[in-house]
């Protein structure tokens, strides 16, 4: 690992290059979350693509808070939806170095129940 790099960004890209190494040929639902907003996007690593994404600040969700877990789950079924609808079913979930807990865990859990599988 760099020696300049964040404890943050260190957990992040090996996160993100042991998922690489398992996935095969599945896509990869990374997830950014911020104090107020939470993002997710399904990526095509082999690509280079962008299959699906959805976040907090679309216009249907940004009445309400995007720093809430339900907010987070809601935005797990929008993507899941959109993924399906791009014809991706099986993806790999990459936590993007936060800890599978609260709002992550949250959207996971939409995702799950929108009808990815992980």
């Amino acid at each position: 690992m760099g020696k300049n790099l964040s404890l943050f960004e260190q957990r992040r890209r090996r996160v993100r290059t042991s998922i690489r190494a398992k996935a095969g040929n599945r896509p990869r639902l990374s997830i950014h979350r911020s104090s107020s907003h939470i993002y997710a996007q399904v990526i095509d690593d082999s690509l280079g693509t962008t299959v699906a994404a959805a976040s907090t600040l679309e216009k249907d969700v940004r009445d309400t808070s995007g720093a809430t877990c339900a907010s987070a789950v809601e935005v797990g079924k929008r993507l899941a939806e959109r993924a399906k609808a791009a014809g991706v079913t099986n993806v790999v979930f990459d936590r993007g170095g936060f800890l599978f807990h609260g709002r992550v865990k949250a959207l996971a859990e939409g995702a799950r129940e929108g009808g990815l599988e992980f």
